[in-house]
């Protein structure tokens, strides 16, 4: 049997992007069939506090459902969970890397598989800037997962 691909996705605060990443890739690899595992985090250590009620909203516009969301920070045991670290901006890689030196390499900017530089915070903004970084952030997903080998069949 396969393990599962354990990814991290990280923002700043951990109630817009990350909590939108990481219900649309575990959606996209059950699509697929491959079976993923997805936590978030954010760099800022906001903890316990619920996802945007706009990015909930533009997440059920396509069945993905994020209302039990709650916020949290980036800590060792999920540095070490995770195969692959995927933030959502230049800046927090450069804080990861400064705290979890010995993780460098599983740090990756999400938004460089969707041709860009950052999938940009919607925090703040009206729903078509939550439907945007909705739509950067499916680009990205699949973007980096199509571009990782096939899981062998179980």
């Amino acid at each position: 049997m396969n393990d599962p691909l354990r990814l991290v996705f990280v923002c700043t605060g951990n109630i817009c992007r990350s909590p939108m990443a990481e219900g649309y890739a575990r959606a996209y690899g059950a699509r697929r069939g491959w079976l993923i595992e997805a936590r978030s985090g954010g760099v800022l250590g906001l903890i316990d506090k619920p996802a945007d009620p706009l990015a909930i909203r533009v997440m059920n516009e396509i069945d993905i459902d994020i209302e039990g969301h709650r916020s949290g920070g980036v800590d060792e045991e999920m540095m070490q969970w995770a195969k692959y670290v995927l933030v959502m901006e230049l800046h927090h890689a450069s804080k990861l890397r400064d705290r979890f030196p010995h993780h460098e390499d599983k740090i990756l900017v999400l938004a460089n598989f969707g041709g860009m530089m950052e999938v940009s915070d919607p925090i703040g903004g009206w729903r078509w800037r939550f439907r945007r970084c909705r739509a950067d952030i499916i680009k990205c997903v699949e973007g980096f997962l199509d571009g990782l080998p096939p899981p062998a069949s179980i």
